[in-house]
């Protein structure tokens, strides 16, 4: 799954179109390394991302197309 939807499907950030600015702007990391909106999210990868002066750091923990709002929390752990 792209990492744009990732982020809006887990609720990471709220829409999609947000997420795509965070990736343009170079907001965020995929394990240390600066990534794309394209790139292909995986199990295990740690997604870092920077909003203003606050940096979340989450570890992918599963990758569904669909998640209701209970279950998009254990899509991802906080570190």
């Amino acid at each position: 799954m792209r990492l744009d939807k990732y982020l809006k499907v887990s609720r990471l950030v709220k829409r999609r179109t947000v997420a795509n600015e965070l990736c343009d702007a170079k907001h965020v990391e995929v394990n240390g390394k600066i990534a794309r909106a394209s790139y292909e999210v995986k199990p295990g990868d740690v997604i870092a991302i920077q909003m203003g002066s606050s940096l979340m750091k989450a570890e992918v923990l599963s990758v569904q197309e669909y998640a209701t709002k209970e279950n998009a929390s254990l899509m991802y752990k906080i570190i």
